[in-house]
Parts: structure tokens; C-alpha cells; sequence
């Protein structure tokens, strides 16, 4: 019986926002369902993300915040899972009094257990590490969800350990999931009309690599392709090095694998990617794009680049500016760089301003809204196959997905919701298209 409401705020990748659905799932046994407003919600939870610099300072901002919804009497629980959590553990009880859970990144498992506790008026904070597959077994599918896309998490962790990276502290050490529970969730996701898949993981073309028992990611790609009912298939975040020629012959030969990829390179100059401990270079990371174009013809390309790394001269940026020129990303997530506690970049010395680090990142972003422009404009006037996944903004649009990831707006009727259609492209945008059924 569904009696409470709880408000779930996420911040952060997409694993962390497939752990919020998860914890609804979860907390939807003990009578709660999500509800958008904070202010109406008997629980509140914050799910954290402490990869850039100042995380720890926007949670405690953000509770701040939400302790008003504490007082004139009211019971609400309030709690913070995730990264920040992690991190931080049993001080976030002593810094903020009114705070109720906190709750690591491994320990999902015992959240209904500590908000029964919590509606006693306990306060608790779990956030012992599970460094073996255990941790894998005990996140529960996601139900009561009629979207067509849905992320399925094939491994956890990141053995990389970056020099400027904290995911592998708070995240823990790479493990792999069953493929045969992996194959079943897809399944049943097929089953509830689920038709594009996303395999999830902080480095996710590691899967398989450390269990000779288990398939390849390249395999586990093929093994999901042959699973009744799903159309589409895409994967995130990927880690260059683990970027083998299997898994780039599968752009070629698995019709259903989406041509998007996201390809994080965070610099173009070798001497960086080596202070940043990344273990390829630049030409090895231009030759895995190249191959991919080579199978997938008119792939579209997703990455990440971070500003300002310690060290980084005037001729390392331009090296980086001259690498998204040849990818040509359609998107990029840039950072400017800022240390994270505990990482071995943090006791490097830096030299460059933050006005330096911020004229650098203005001239690589009015580059990338360059080459985002002149992609997106050639697609005008051709077709694209598209997903339609609910209402537009506009009254008597739809919207939908596009094989190359971008969204697409186009008037239509509501019963096309659920179905693939053909859309051309009449106008582009840095991040939709608009589009016209054929007449």
C-alpha cells in the first residue's frame, strides 16, 4: 500500500541516477512513492556525486536548505546517499543534526532496514565497502517503469585509478555481474516493453576481463543483441585502453548497437594523458576513432576533457584543441580541473589561475558549439529513425530518440508513442533536433 511520498534528488552519472530509480524501487515496499516536491515528501534524499571539486560544499548548501522542511513540527526523514556519502560517513550526522541516514555507495542493500529504523527516530550511517561480487547481488531490478530505455548495470567499481580520479575510493574495485542475471533482466525488461537497453559501468568495456568464466564485453554485446524484443543497444562510460577491435567490429556487425559512443579522452597532449596516469596516448586514441568510423560510418562521438590539468603549457591545450578538431565530437562534458582529496594529482603543484584555467575553457567550448553546430546541420533534410518516448514540450509534439543519441522533436499523435518512426530533419539545435513525418 502506497501511503508516504518520498523526494530524490540526483546528482552526478548516470550510475547514480540508475541507483536513485533503484531505491525507489526498493522503499516502494515500504508504502513510498516518488513525488516531485520536497516540501510534500515524508523522506527526502540527496544521491551524491563528489567526482569535481566542491561536491562536498554543494551537499551541505543543498541540506541547508532542505532543513526547513524539518521544522513547524514535521517528522520528514532526510538523508544522503552516494559518493559524498562515502566519503564523508558518519561526519555528515555530526555536522548536521537534523540528518537522519547516510548511506555509501555499497550499501543500498540496507536502506529499507535503515529507514524503518529512521521512522523510529534512529539515526544511522552504513558505509562499509563489499569488494566482491556479493555487492552484485544485492541491488534489486527496477520496476513499475513503462519507459522504453532503461540502463542495466553490468559491472561496478574502476581498477584505473587516474591520477585526478576519486572513483575508485568511493566506488571501490571493478566486478563484473553474472552475464546469465545480466541476460535475465534484459529479458524481463523485453518482457515490460522495454525496448533499448544501456549496459552500465564506471569503466564498462572492462566487463569480463578479470573472470575467465565470464563473456567479453564485445560478447556480452552480441548476447544481449539476441534477446527478443530489444532494438537498441548502447553502453557508457567507456575507457579507451579496454576499447578492443571485438568490440569496435561490433559498430559493424550488431545492427542493433546504437551508433553513438562515448569516448572520454580528457586531453590531447601524451604528456598530460601520462600525469593523468591514462595509459594510452594521443595516436592510439585517435586510431580507436578511426577504426570506428571506419565500421560505422557516420558514428557520432560523446567525451569528456578536463581544463587546467596541473602542469598543462600552452602548447599541451592546443594539442587538446586540435584533437576535438579531428574527432569532431557532437558533445562534449568539459571540467576545469580541481583536486580531489586522496588522488595523486592533488600533490601536484599548480600554476595556472583559475582565470587561466576559465580563457581556456571558454575558447575549447566556442570550439565544440562550433563543430556540434555543423553536425547537427548536416542532418537537415534526411531521415532519421526514431524512438518515440513520450509528449514533446510543445502542445501536439511527440519526442523521441534517434539512433545517434540525439532527441528529436516533431509533431505527431500520442498513439505513435512506443513505435520507430521515420523523421526528416527540417531544423538543428546544439541539443535536439525538430523534425516532419514524410508526407
Amino acid at each position: 500500500m502506497i501511503d508516504k511520498l518520498i523526494y530524490m534528488e540526483t546528482f552526478g552519472c548516470q550510475m547514480n541516477v540508475n541507483d536513485s530509480e533503484r531505491i525507489i524501487t526498493m522503499l516502494g515496499d515500504l508504502g513510498y512513492a516518488a513525488t516531485n516536491e520536497p516540501s510534500a515528501a515524508d523522506m527526502i534524499l540527496l544521491n551524491t556525486c563528489s567526482v569535481r571539486g566542491g561536491a562536498e560544499e554543494k551537499v551541505y548548501k543543498r541540506l541547508q536548505n532542505l532543513k526547513i522542511y524539518k521544522r513547524d513540527g514535521k517528522s520528514q526523514i532526510i538523508g544522503v546517499g552516494g559518493c559524498v556519502a562515502q566519503q564523508e560517513g558518519e561526519e555528515l550526522l555530526k555536522k548536521f543534526p537534523f540528518l537522519d541516514l547516510v548511506f555509501g555507495t555499497h550499501n543500498l542493500h540496507l536502506l529499507p532496514d535503515m529507514v524503518r529504523g529512521a521512522e523510529q527516530g534512529e539515526r544511522r550511517s552504513e558505509t562499509a565497502f563489499i569488494d566482491n561480487e556479493q555487492r552484485l547481488d544485492l541491488f534489486p531490478s527496477i520496476k513499475g517503469k513503462s519507459r522504453l530505455s532503461r540502463f542495466v548495470t553490468v559491472m561496478q567499481g574502476c581498477d584505473n585509478f587516474c591520477s585526478y580520479c576519486i572513483v575508485p575510493y568511493v566506488r571501490g574495485r571493478e566486478i563484473s555481474r553474472r552475464s546469465s542475471d545480466i541476460l535475465t533482466e534484459v529479458s524481463q525488461l523485453a518482457d515490460e516493453g522495454v525496448r533499448e537497453i544501456v549496459l552500465l559501468g564506471q569503466n564498462v568495456n572492462s566487463y569480463g576481463l578479470k573472470v575467465d568464466s565470464e563473456p567479453t564485453f564485445a560478447e556480452l554485446i552480441r548476447q544481449v543483441a539476441e534477446v527478443q524484443g530489444i532494438e537498441r543497444i548502447r553502453f557508457t562510460t567507456s575507457h579507451p585502453k579496454d576499447m578492443s577491435d571485438d568490440l569496435i567490429a561490433c559498430f559493424s556487425d550488431v545492427t542493433k548497437l546504437c551508433g553513438q559512443i562515448h569516448l572520454p579522452a580528457q586531453s590531447g597532449s601524451d604528456a598530460v594523458l601520462q600525469r593523468m596516469k591514462r595509459v594510452y596516448n594521443r595516436e592510439s586514441y585517435l586510431e580507436k576513432v578511426r577504426k570506428l568510423k571506419a565500421v560505422r560510418p557516420g558514428i557520432v562521438f560523446t567525451g569528456d576533457i578536463i581544463v587546467g590539468f596541473p602542469g598543462e603549457t600552452d602548447e599541451d591545450f592546443e594539442k587538446t584543441l586540435s584533437l576535438i578538431e579531428e574527432v569532431r565530437y557532437i558533445d562534449l562534458f568539459t571540467f576545469v580541473y580541481s583536486p580531489r582529496p586522496g588522488t595523486k594529482a592533488a600533490e601536484f603543484p599548480e600554476e595556472m589561475t583559475r582565470s587561466q584555467k576559465m580563457a581556456r575553457l571558454d575558447r575549447l567550448m566556442a570550439l565544440q558549439k562550433q563543430i556540434n553546430l555543423e553536425i547537427c546541420n548536416e542532418y537537415i533534410g534526411g531521415l532519421q529513425s526514431v524512438m518515440v518516448e513520450g509528449e514533446g514540450k510543445l502542445p501536439g509534439q511527440i519526442s523521441g530518440k534517434a539512433d545517434n543519441g540525439r532527441i528529436v522533436n516533431f509533431s505527431g499523435k500520442k498513439n505513435l508513442i512506443g513505435s520507430f518512426v521515420d523523421v526528416r530533419i527540417a531544423k538543428a539545435y546544439p541539443n535536439s533536433l525538430l523534425g516532419e513525418l514524410p508526407k
